[in-house]
């Protein structure tokens, strides 16, 4: 792991900063480029302008690890009231939930429920995307997705590359023709459980998305979302749908909203399903190091807008 990455997600898990960083003019500036502000009505006036560009959106309220079972069913709740307002709204429903956010630390049955009830309200359209966090969570996480997905079609799950485990979890998957969304990773984690240099977690990625891509995948019913920036993914991902018949309404592409503008407009008008995730509420310090530590190049990207 790069110095800088490492800088950056200690930041992000830095309590000091979490109270104190957040307040800074020029650091609350810098995050607007990725996030339309901290209110759901922010996130659902940035889906609207995504939709008149043929690009879908994903609202996923920041925050996790709720210590309180009361905060964890008013989230589940608060997505229940999201879901409604992008009904009114007429945008796809589809949101990004984390797993801590709905109690995970507190109680598996809570949290099931909470999902449930998110599952529910969602009336069975759109994608219900179960978010992944640090690798002490992912075997309670991927239960949490098997349970849900005997009931409800429409939830799917993160699987991040750079852990060893990954390939084996994703063949456990596959039979359930699950909708897997694949990202690289963005938390600290040891190289016995994750690998530490760029250049593998890259190619870790690039052989997930071709287990995606493959035939006997997509016939189970596997949807694969590729939650990537990286123009060489993006790039293997088109060539394996174009080389394997693929249509472009089985899988989709996912990016950060305000990241990559253009291409995520060129992608839609080439006629592939793209989503943005639109992330908002108060809890965004954390969640704004983490992204900037995925690709550290980001943060001269960052004060080049400050400067402009």
């Amino acid at each position: 792991m790069g110095i800088a990455r490492k800088g950056l997600i200690a930041a992000s898990q830095s309590r000091w900063l979490r109270e104190h960083a957040m307040r800074w003019r020029f650091v609350r500036r810098a995050s607007r480029r990725f996030l339309p502000g901290e209110r759901v009505e922010d996130a659902l006036a940035a889906a609207r302008e995504l939709a008149a560009l043929g690009i879908g959106a994903m609202p996923s309220r920041l925050g996790e690890n709720v210590t309180k079972a009361a905060e964890a069913t008013s989230v589940a709740e608060h997505y229940a009231g999201v879901l409604q307002l992008m009904r009114e709204a007429g945008l796809p429903g589809s949101l990004s939930v984390k797993p801590t956010q709905l109690g995970l630390d507190l109680d598996a049955e809570l949290c099931y429920r909470n999902l449930g009830r998110i599952l529910d309200a969602s009336d069975g359209s759109g994608i219900i995307w179960i978010d992944m966090e640090s690798s002490a969570y992912v075997e309670r996480t991927l239960e949490l997705f098997r349970r849900a997905r005997t009931a409800h079609k429409n939830v799917g799950v993160c699987l991040q590359a750079y852990l060893w485990r990954t390939p084996a979890d994703l063949d456990s998957l596959l039979p359930l023709g699950p909708a897997i969304r694949l990202v690289k990773g963005a938390y600290s984690e040891s190289a016995e459980i994750a690998y530490p240099a760029k250049r593998d977690v890259d190619d870790a990625y690039v052989a997930l998305t071709e287990k995606l891509f493959a035939k006997d995948s997509l016939v189970a019913g596997a949807r694969p979302a590729i939650a990537t920036h990286d123009p060489k993914m993006i790039a293997r991902a088109i060539e394996l749908a174009n080389s394997g018949g693929v249509a472009k309404s089985q899988f989709e592409f996912q990016m950060l909203y305000g990241i990559q503008r253009e291409a995520q407009k060129q992608l839609a008008r080439d006629g592939f399903q793209l989503s943005a995730l639109i992330s908002y509420g108060t809890h965004w310090f954390p969640w704004y190091m983490r992204r900037l530590a995925e690709r550290p190049a980001n943060v001269w990207f960052v004060l080049k807008n400050l400067a402009s």
